[in-house]
């Protein structure tokens, strides 16, 4: 159990968060004449806030917590570590837990990714596979190839280069200017393919679909000259706008069409690795080979901050020559702490059969979702393993949406806190079309599931008659 904090204390606590600290992705006028939520504890799927109450993680943390919280295993790794070695940065010195993970990480990554390049976080890691893309072909004689292909509505991080890659026009306008050469290609939303200018979305042939978005980045990368482009990055599965899997030959196509041009491709999995899909990669769910694969999160299932490039040793072949090196590298990337706790993360990933579990369940996880679709305001129940996203509209038949006052309305002024009210923790967005995504940690099973979709299917139901 939780104790509530003393009333006296709770204001206390209230008034210094209002009065010094800065949330992420927040707006803070909400907290003027409300309170700032304040989560205290965690145990298993569940979160509890300073009065108590209980909460179903339904969002993993932030697409993070892949154990669930309160993991001893994992806490105790950490105390022993930094008992040992409390901090060793890898500028030009290696320590244990970074020479361990880096061999595990190679032994998991697909084909000839064998590389490791350790950062605090995903944002770092798109950082970085756009960094070493630019200054590898700069090393092999191509120092014209620069410029990045990316999917419309995709989220890549907050640092400036990463941002530039992001397919999010509100994100970035604040911004601007940002790192130019950046270039937008649409994304595998089958759902709105009919808006897709062009799409083959009338007979619902998605295979077809699939083809036509793939050969959509063959056409930006003639439009903006083969010799000029270094690299493409797409999720295995898009977060934003709500979960697009990718159509069945897509990404067999867009490897054809990357090796065709020279271009590399990066496989953004800073969501998807490490057991969301049901396999240590994304890229092994699909059957795709990639260049880069930049991953965080659920790497050390958050209990500590860690992100990772994984290249092949073709990609670090020019940097073991002579005087070179790639000049690049963070304070706290490949900290001992961090390295230890994902260490005995992948320790019970194998031990308890992570992965397996996922694939096991992820289909009553669909079908206890799918349960939704009865209601007039669910258009779309997509995803894969443990990750889904829940598309809302104002008429199932038409697909139509809803305004961007409707959305405000429906989203921020009532969903978000009411689902959180109701005892579940979620996200609903708008960076695309209106959303609920859910991504709950690993180990949840189908009385979690139910948990959830009843929860969704009351608030919902509410959410309908306010419009």
């Amino acid at each position: 159990m939780t104790t509530p904090l003393d009333p006296q204390d709770r204001e206390r606590q209230q008034q210094a968060a209002k009065d010094h600290l800065w949330l992420h992705f927040s707006r803070h006028s909400v907290y003027a004449d409300n309170e700032m939520p304040t989560i205290v504890r965690g145990e298993g799927v569940y979160i509890y806030d300073d009065q108590g109450r209980r909460y179903l993680d339904g969002l993993a943390g932030l697409f993070v917590n892949q154990l669930g919280h309160g993991r001893r295993e994992l806490a105790e790794a950490a105390a022993k570590q930094a008992s040992e070695l409390a901090f060793m940065p890898l500028w030009s010195y290696a320590h244990p837990q970074a020479i361990a993970l880096a061999e595990r990480v190679a032994g998991y990554a697909p084909g000839d990714l064998n590389r490791i390049f350790f950062t605090t976080g995903g944002g770092e890691a798109v950082e970085s596979a756009w960094k070493l893309a630019k200054a590898y072909f700069k090393l092999t004689g191509k120092p014209t190839k620069h410029k990045v292909i990316s999917r419309a509505i995709a989220y890549h991080g907050t640092p400036q280069g990463a941002l530039s890659i992001t397919g999010i026009p509100g994100m970035k306008a604040p911004f601007e200017p940002l790192v130019p050469s950046t270039f937008r290609v649409p994304n595998t939303n089958f759902y709105r393919a009919h808006e897709m200018a062009g799409a083959p979305s009338g007979d619902g042939d998605v295979e077809a679909f699939g083809r036509w978005a793939a050969d959509r980045i063959a056409e930006a990368i003639e439009f903006e000259g083969p010799d000029t482009v270094a690299a493409v990055f797409l999720e295995p599965v898009q977060n934003s706008g709500g979960c697009f899997p990718p159509p069945p030959g897509y990404f067999e196509r867009v490897r054809e069409i990357c090796d065709q041009y020279d271009v590399l491709l990066v496989s953004d999995e800073v969501i998807c690795a490490f057991g969301r899909l049901g396999h240590m990669f994304g890229a092994e769910r699909y059957g795709y080979q990639p260049d880069i694969i930049t991953c965080a999160k659920g790497l050390t299932s958050g209990y500590s901050p860690l992100g990772a490039m994984i290249a092949s040793d073709r990609l670090m072949e020019p940097f073991l020559k002579g005087q070179n090196s790639f000049l690049h590298g963070y304070t706290f990337g490949g900290h001992p702490v961090s390295c230890a706790v994902a260490m005995a993360n992948l320790d019970v990933f194998e031990n308890e059969k992570i992965n397996e579990h996922v694939r096991d369940n992820e289909g009553t996880f669909r079908s206890t979702l799918e349960k939704l679709t009865d209601l007039p305001i669910v258009g779309d129940v997509r995803g894969d393993g443990y990750f889904y996203g829940i598309e809302l509209v104002k008429d199932k038949v038409t697909k139509e949406t809803f305004d961007d006052d409707e959305s405000e309305r429906l989203l921020r002024g009532f969903l978000s806190r009411a689902l959180f009210d109701a005892g579940l923790y979620c996200r609903a967005d708008d960076r695309g079309d209106p959303v609920i995504q859910l991504a709950p940690p690993l180990v949840c099973d189908q009385e979690h599931f139910d948990e959830m979709e009843s929860i969704l299917r009351v608030v919902l139901e509410k959410a309908w008659t306010l419009l």
